[in-house]
């Protein structure tokens, strides 16, 4: 029986954290490269690289990779050299619910859905069949200059990961790129253990489907449960802050002189977009939030704003805000903040 399980992601042009950039910056610093060569024409500086919580976009990384090929690219198995640093810990609470599933197949399944906590560029399709598991790894949409170099890298990456889940060597019985022998294939079947085969019309890795099924030694079902959750919410966070919902906000944040009007209604913000209002709610929850969701994002940072930066009353904030009554507000604010508006302010004037 033949299953296939494609990513939950159509393209590589997702927010992602700072680790790749950070684990590529140290490897280039390790071969003499400076970072700010490394950073140059990013808009990263280089305290970020420190800063776990750091969010960027794919084109910030893609700028540093294309600096790392121009710089070293004449290196021998770059790409082979790079993936090999990835391990299950470079990727946070991703890592984890990989690591503490219940088999690698479990492991795999859920990789693809939340994709886009990876730092991949190739976007791999899992197919299942009676005598093979092959992971095809799509290059389509990787720009040609950095195409290569990705290919390896995400590749490598990806075996050197499951590597670890599995705790061994990951044994393939196929690895087939589409590029040609680059003179160094040696250095790939040391990853791949078989022997590569280039020139093929796809990239692919195949493995026994087998090993699939057998418990990953650090399976925890109660960790896995709890990975998966915060999993979730990361990826509604991230998702949250692209795309339509990224549209949404910057409507709703008003635009009048002094900057504290009240933000628009969701019939105006679907017309400024050109869709009907349905259409906008059914594009907000695919994308995991609504247009109440984001109209309280924008009314707790403006709210806050205006009671930090302006002697504005209570009642006056709420009336900017669209609020027919003070009392409306001030139940909203303290389900945003724990504290009433009033509290709020006396909080931030002691703090000054």
């Amino acid at each position: 029986m033949q299953r296939v399980v494609d990513p939950g992601i159509r393209d590589w042009d997702f927010p992602r954290g700072i680790a790749s950039v950070a684990l590529m910056v140290a490897y280039a610093q390790e071969c003499g490269v400076p970072p700010a060569r490394m950073l140059a024409g990013s808009g990263l500086a280089e305290a970020t690289l420190h800063d776990p919580d750091a969010q960027i976009d794919a084109h910030t990384e893609l700028a540093v990779i294309r600096n790392l090929v121009a710089t070293l690219g004449e290196r021998p198995a770059l790409g082979v050299e790079i993936g090999l640093r990835y391990r299950i810990t470079t990727f946070g609470i991703f890592g984890f619910a990989c690591v503490s599933s219940p088999t690698l197949s479990e492991a795999i399944t859920f990789a693809l859905r939340y994709l886009d906590l990876s730092f991949t560029f190739c976007l791999p399709v899992a197919e299942w069949s009676d005598g093979e598991f092959v992971a095809h790894v799509h290059d389509e949409s990787v720009p040609p200059d950095v195409r290569r170099f990705l290919v390896e890298r995400d590749v490598t990456a990806m075996n050197r990961v499951m590597s670890d889940l599995i705790g061994r060597q990951l044994p393939l019985v196929r690895a087939e790129f589409n590029f040609a022998d680059p003179g160094y294939a040696d250095r790939i079947a040391e990853v791949t253990v078989v022997r590569p085969r280039f020139g093929r019309p796809h990239n692919l890795f195949a493995i026994d489907p087998e090993i699939l099924d057998q418990p990953l030694p650090q399976a925890n079902e109660h960790t896995w449960a709890m990975c998966l959750a915060q999993c979730r919410d990361l990826v509604d966070r991230r998702r949250a802050r692209t795309g339509i919902a990224a549209e949404v906000r910057k409507l709703l944040v008003p635009g009048d002189a002094d900057g504290f009007a009240a933000p628009a209604g969701i019939d105006t913000v679907a017309r400024d977009l050109n869709m009907s209002t349905r259409t906008l709610r059914r594009h907000l929850d695919a994308a995991g939030t609504s247009y109440r969701a984001l109209l309280d994002e924008v009314r707790r940072a403006l709210a806050e704003e205006m009671l930090t930066a302006t002697p504005l009353s209570v009642s006056d904030v709420a009336i900017r805000l669209g609020y027919a009554e003070s009392s409306t507000f001030i139940y909203a604010f303290k389900r945003w903040t724990g504290a009433t508006p009033a509290a709020y302010r006396r909080g931030r004037i002691a703090r000054r």
